[in-house]
């Protein structure tokens, strides 16, 4: 193991750790609003709260992860330029924070990815390399790359930067005046930095209140990962919640999922098809795939005494706005 290897793996998450990352980043990502949705609170049987994390300035909350890992980088680091594998929103924030910061950015891309997170990743000024049809070649693909040319690789879920800066999420919440007397909170789920980084704050500082990851059905790795007790990893499978679609989580972030995580559930294609189009008609918020499985959950009855009709307050994490205006004009078309 390389000594920054040794370094991540001996690097403990908590909350002081995310409390440090915020101060680190906090000048330079948005926080994002947390609004109420009256009509969705009706149609879900509970109180609904969005926090719309579309709003970010590279459209998801990957800029919160990606920006933390760049910003511990020595100069000698920095030097020497980044790769990442990433289906678009890791992509994304890597390449706009390393134009800022004058970094040497070179991104994989699976080659189905969404046109709309390629071409903004090369406006940023990263050079896209499209290779293979899953995150899985992707991410082989870098690695080759990063012995080749002794760049510094950024994984988009398996850093503890990477999650201290997505937990940042959780304080920015619990500081809102909505979320006082929260009762849950839903959290799309792929390789797991998000949840992993936003439980360990929210469980650590307010334990009374509900974390449950979401999941495309089609893609449910960290589910079958936390019933196996050990990671599983699945066959590619089609996914209209592509930036989550992640065959294989990190062990690392199942570890805290074990731990701090309340529940896990799924969802459709054809419902998160649906909530794409019911968030976008409904609330004039435009949301990728990814982002629609927390609202689905919501609209398909996934939790429980939740939605029992007793006021319970749920916050929503809209995590992403990235969809492709292809796949956008189909959920329209079909709904």
């Amino acid at each position: 193991m390389t000594p920054q290897g040794q370094a991540a793996a001996a690097r403990v998450v908590d909350a002081a750790s995310i409390h440090c990352a915020f101060d680190a980043i906090s000048p330079y990502i948005v926080n994002t609003p947390i609004v109420h949705s009256a009509t969705f609170s009706d149609m879900a049987n509970c109180q609904v709260l969005f926090k719309l994390e579309n709003l970010q300035m590279t459209g998801s909350f990957k800029d919160r992860g990606g920006l933390n890992k760049l910003l511990s980088l020595s100069p000698a680091e920095r030097a020497r330029g980044v790769i990442a594998a990433s289906a678009g929103n890791h992509a994304q924030a890597v390449a706009y924070h390393c134009k800022r910061l004058g970094i040497s950015a070179k991104i994989i891309m699976p080659k189905p990815s969404p046109l709309v997170k390629i071409r903004s990743t090369q406006h940023w000024g990263a050079e896209v390399i499209l290779e293979g049809d899953t995150f899985d070649d992707a991410f082989y693909f870098s690695q080759q790359l990063v012995a080749a040319e002794n760049r510094l690789y950024l994984h988009p879920f398996d850093d503890p930067c990477v999650i201290e800066g997505q937990g940042t999420m959780g304080i920015e919440i619990l500081a809102h005046h909505l979320c006082q007397d929260l009762d849950a909170i839903l959290v799309p789920v792929g390789g797991g930095g998000l949840i992993a980084g936003l439980a360990t704050y929210i469980k650590e500082t307010r334990p009374d209140i509900r974390i449950i990851g979401v999941e495309e059905s089609s893609c449910n790795s960290m589910y079958q990962s936390w019933q196996a007790g050990a990671v599983v990893t699945l066959p590619a499978a089609p996914a209209i919640a592509d930036g989550i679609a992640v065959r294989k989580v990190s062990a690392r972030n199942l570890a805290t999922v074990q731990r701090y995580v309340d529940d896990m559930v799924s969802v459709s294609s054809d419902e998160i098809a649906n909530a794409i189009m019911l968030t976008m008609e409904i609330e004039k918020i435009v949301i990728e795939g990814a982002a629609a499985v927390t609202v689905a959950a919501l609209l398909n009855n996934r939790l429980g005494p939740l939605q029992d009709g007793s006021g319970k307050k749920v916050l929503s994490i809209l995590s992403g706005g990235n969809i492709d205006v292809n796949l956008l004009s189909r959920v329209i078309n079909r709904g």
